[in-house]
């Protein structure tokens, strides 16, 4: 059974999301690879006849990335269940910091079904079909991200959502024990303006184990306790946000009382041009779903306790995972007192559609 649903990426009040434009490249697009045909395409809707049986390959070129090739999704941003058949649209990973470029011209806006419709077009005679012929396959994001790993317990996987697309956590960012990766961070020209949106696993969880849906026996993937999201403004404004994934702290979580073994918190570069620093989650010194942050934090869907930092005028914000009660995070602590553990000050409802294939 392949789940499909769209819900909102970013559940609190302070992102402000634009009208959608449109990214227009300033490189020419690659020559396909071989044995695929590319085909550009303005058509904002498919109403062809489709043959049945059919799928398209992964053309693996100009910056994406195959994920969990193993299963059915050969390669495409999709559930492992899920093949890139004929009349489908077929979503695809790009490399950290990327975004993808390539989406149904006609899906303008956060609904279903056409909250899907990302990536290129299979069309009935299996070749793929390039929509945004303005747009590159992958393009920068706005680089005022960066997560960092300071833990010394293992390399960090962060996990992004795809969407448009079925939002399953299958596109990879893996940060390495003391290193750092610019994160995909949206503008309001990005599909229907919406954020980038972060599952953050544990120290030592591989891209391999993270970025997929998981289960309840262990706590990766979906089941993370942590989750992160980010996008930037027309006024040169990065909101970061940091939080607790509601699927940890369900009642069915067997997990939901267990305070994870590592941190994450939201620095600044020039701390001058933030607001809403402080902004931790330090299980040494905060409980299961409370937050450390100078506005109280908030709560949003599914009770999941988050803050958020908005970076200003460009400036560069960083996504930190550390080691739960290590110095740098007291060090840290003790450098930004007073903190106000969390307090729930608005709450965000999701619109969720589930379908079963």
């Amino acid at each position: 059974m392949t789940m499909i649903f769209c819900k909102l990426l970013t559940p609190y009040a302070v992102l402000s999301f634009l009208n959608a434009g449109v990214f227009k490249a300033a490189t020419a697009a690659p020559s396909p690879s071989p044995g695929i045909q590319m085909t550009e395409n303005g058509n904002e809707n498919h109403h062809e006849h489709v043959k049945r049986g059919g799928t398209c390959d992964f053309p693996n070129y100009d910056g994406m990335v195959a994920v969990q090739q193993g299963g059915s999704n050969a390669g495409w941003a999709m559930s492992p269940d899920q093949e890139c058949s004929y009349g489908t649209w077929c979503p695809y990973a790009c490399q950290p910091g990327q975004l993808m470029g390539q989406w149904d011209p006609s899906a303008t806006t956060y609904t279903y079904p056409k909250c899907q419709n990302g990536g290129l077009y299979c069309d009935s005679s299996g070749n793929l079909q390039k929509p945004n012929s303005g747009n590159d396959y992958c393009y920068d994001g706005k680089g005022t991200v960066v997560a960092k790993n300071t833990a010394g317990s293992g390399d960090v996987a962060f996990c992004q959502t795809v969407l448009p697309g079925n939002e399953a956590m299958l596109i990879p960012t893996l940060v390495g024990s003391g290193s750092q990766q610019t994160l995909a961070v949206p503008g309001t020209d990005y599909w229907a303006s919406t954020a980038s949106h972060f599952y953050v696993n544990a120290p030592g969880v591989s891209v391999a184990d993270g970025c997929q849906w998981g289960s309840s026996s262990s706590p990766q993937g979906n089941w993370a306790p942590y989750v992160a999201g980010s996008n930037m403004d027309d006024n040169q404004n990065t909101f970061v946000k940091i939080g607790w994934n509601p699927v940890y702290l369900e009642s069915s979580c067997p997990f939901n009382d267990v305070k994870p073994s590592f941190g994450i918190k939201i620095t600044c570069d020039d701390e001058s041009q933030c607001e809403g620093l402080p902004c931790s989650i330090d299980p040494s010194s905060n409980g299961v779903n409370e937050v450390s942050s100078s506005g109280g934090g908030s709560s949003g869907a599914g009770g999941g306790n988050f803050c958020v930092v908005t970076a200003k005028n460009g400036a560069k914000a960083n996504i930190e995972v550390f080691d739960s009660g290590s110095s740098s995070s007291k060090k840290k602590r003790e450098a930004t007192r007073p903190e106000v553990s969390t307090t729930t000050v608005t709450q965000i409802e999701y619109r969720t559609v589930t379908v079963a294939a």
